[in-house]
């Protein structure tokens, strides 16, 4: 009998053959790849964008998005979504987008778990304070700071700092670290589009969502909205006069479904002619994935909606404007006092800014690491604060 070998031999040509057989010749194939930073050696069984994938999932950095809020705080309960189930979410959406396409859908999940790992605690107006706070600093991006993440600040190797990921995913989150830039001439990679989209998708679908479930709106307030009414038209036309707690389940489902079915239907007309073509000439072509303008122009009006009718709802307002000061007045201890920083920030504040470093040690945070430490700050005269 054979004896067990301690590497699977596997050829990875075989995976390179699969994805030339499921995958668009406009997708990103992973032998394409432009490699790693640092060298390393191939899997056996998995292709670049899948050890990507993973690297992301078991990072430290992406188990603390189950600690941070997407738009409310945790002192307004518990339902609500935090950055780890909407990141599954944004995930989930651009996958199956991804598999109609036929896309690199690895590479797609990868850059859909890493898209929101950079965001600092207190959903919106933590970013809000370190921008102000970091202004001398050059500000601050959740986006730009998901790269200090996985290429600096995770400890999971011994031959490198960071998660040393794949060229073509660092690229795609440096994609939205400048979306200004991103949004004329070359275009990105498509899996990079799709991600992008699938965001602002399950962002706006899962804020009504929530913001239902906590009576922040109610349904007649958002039924003035277009693309509301077109939501509701299809569940009534589907299910009939339901419970407004099943009303408002379904309502959610069928306002990603409209808009993803939309999006879709527009992608695989926009990419008919690149059938062939490679994803380089996608990108030097500019091409650049958006929904019909009927649904563009209602997103549109749900944004502005919900931009107003939610995020500086009254309820709100006093929750963000306590947590604001609470990021503020510790920022001000930590650059007056940098000794209070756990060691390895104390090391990197000799060789960056002190307004950089201090943002990252509490942009790291969880939202209830962050109301500890923020006691111990302020009760503390003396002491180093806890490392995350």
């Amino acid at each position: 009998m054979d004896q067990p070998t301690s590497e699977p031999m596997i050829d990875l040509r075989r995976y390179a053959d699969r994805e030339h057989l499921l995958l668009a010749a406009y997708a990103m194939h992973s032998r394409e790849t432009a490699g790693r930073n640092h060298a390393e050696t191939a899997h056996s069984y998995r292709g670049p964008f899948a050890r990507d994938r993973d690297r992301i999932l078991h990072s430290s950095a992406f188990r603390r998005l189950s600690g941070k809020m997407q738009v409310f705080t945790g002192e307004m309960g518990i339902y609500h979504r935090t950055r780890l189930t909407h990141t599954f979410e944004v995930a989930s959406v651009a996958r199956t987008m991804a598999r109609v396409l036929r896309l690199n859908e690895d590479l797609t999940e990868a850059l859909a778990l890493m898209h929101d790992i950079g965001h600092p605690p207190f959903g919106h107006c933590g970013e809000d304070v370190l921008s102000h706070c970091m202004s001398a600093a050059g500000g601050f991006s959740h986006n730009g700071f998901a790269l200090v993440i996985v290429e600096q600040l995770e400890q999971r190797y011994a031959s490198f700092p960071g998660l040393n990921l794949s060229r073509e995913t660092l690229a795609g989150q440096d994609v939205r670290a400048h979306k200004a830039e991103a949004a004329v001439g070359r275009s990105p990679m498509l899996e990079v589009q799709l991600v992008d989209v699938a965001d602002s998708i399950a962002y706006d679908a899962h804020d009504v969502d929530d913001a239902l479930q906590m009576g922040l709106l109610s349904i007649e307030e958002l039924a003035e909205l277009a693309i509301i009414r077109r939501a509701l038209e299809r569940t009534r036309g589907r299910h009939g006069v339901l419970p407004k707690s099943q009303l408002r389940q379904l309502l959610v489902h069928e306002l990603i479904d409209l808009q993803v079915g939309d999006l879709l239907e527009q992608a695989i007309e926009a990419v008919r002619p690149f059938e062939g073509y490679c994803t380089d000439s996608v990108s030097e072509s500019g091409l650049r994935l958006a929904h019909s303008e009927t649904i563009s122009r209602e997103r549109s009006e749900l944004e502005s909606f919900l931009f107003n009718a939610v995020y500086r709802h009254e309820r709100l307002i006093p929750v963000r404007k306590a947590a604001s000061e609470r990021l503020d007045t510790m920022f001000n201890i930590l650059v007056r006092d940098p000794s209070r920083m756990p060691l390895r920030f104390r090391k990197r504040a000799e060789f960056n800014p002190i307004e950089s470093v201090v943002g990252e040690y509490i942009a790291g945070m969880t939202d209830a690491f962050c109301d500890t430490q923020y006691r111990y700050a302020v009760d503390s005269l003396t002491g180093p604060l806890a490392d995350w």
